[in-house]
């Protein structure tokens, strides 16, 4: 318990130390935050009612797939994973830390967009702080899966960067953050149904922000937490301690089982 601790305390110093990951976990989504909402409530008026929990997406967006697979491509390619094993580091150790570290990171961006929206952009606080949380540790604990995912089956950084944004730009465009469920044509709208975030948006708008939601809210706050579990469970099974080792438990493509607790809805929406 005392060395996974210490390995943790050490990732979440990490956070903060290293350049990129401070400009993912911070500088990126908080500064973003503080641009769309003072442009987008001009431009669509609606976007002020949701100001909260659409920067609070980005936010874990960035952090998630923008920040957890990189690391740990490089450190596999560094033989640092090596080195734990060795040492007898779980796999799951490896896994589960910086997963954990980025929520910590992410609860922290939540409470600041959530602390100052009212005050600085006059937006609406949602009416179930509890839920809210609820739904904010749903969101993370999906995307965070879903970045670990990615950088367990990422031969390459470059690789890695290709698969981040497969799912970051359609998350950030039909998954609720820009626009609303509703809204999207008949096929976009099954894509988006692919997508956490639109989950996430999903239940926010339908639990605690006083709107109505598309399809059954609880149902998608379990599917966020279902789906976080599976990508994590998919990570661990198909880990790699070193890159030059192609033995695997698994084929990469396995991994296209963790979008099965979201692809579900395609067949009930």
């Amino acid at each position: 318990m005392t060395a996974f601790v210490n390995h943790f305390a050490f990732e979440f110093r990490t956070g903060i130390r290293n350049k990129n990951l401070l400009l993912m976990n911070y500088l990126f989504p908080l500064g973003l935050y503080l641009m769309m909402s003072l442009i987008m409530p001009g431009i669509n008026p609606l976007f002020q009612a949701t100001i909260i929990p659409s920067m609070i997406t980005f936010g874990i967006l960035a952090s998630a797939l923008l920040g957890l697979p990189d690391p740990l491509v490089q450190a596999r390619e560094a033989g640092i994973f090596r080195s734990y094993k060795i040492n007898g580091v779980p796999a799951m150790n490896i896994l589960l830390i910086p997963a954990l570290s980025t929520i910590l990171h992410i609860i922290v961006v939540a409470v600041i967009i959530t602390a100052t929206a009212p005050v600085f952009f006059d937006a609406p606080l949602p009416q179930n702080l509890a839920v809210f949380a609820l739904i904010v540790l749903g969101t993370a604990v999906a995307l965070s899966g879903l970045g670990i995912l990615i950088g367990v089956i990422s031969p390459n950084a470059r690789l890695t960067v290709l698969y981040s944004q497969a799912f970051f730009l359609p998350s950030m465009i039909i998954g609720g953050v820009m626009m609303p469920y509703d809204v999207l044509p008949a096929a976009a709208a099954k894509i988006a149904l692919l997508l956490p975030p639109t989950y996430a948006m999903n239940a926010f708008n339908g639990l605690v922000m006083g709107g109505t939601a598309a399809f059954y809210a609880w149902g998608s706050v379990l599917t966020l937490f279902v789906g976080g579990v599976s990508a994590f469970l998919l990570a661990w099974y198909l880990f790699r301690w070193d890159s030059h080792n192609e033995e695997r438990r698994g084929h990469p493509a396995l991994a296209l089982l963790a979008l099965l607790p979201y692809a579900a809805w395609i067949l009930i929406v």
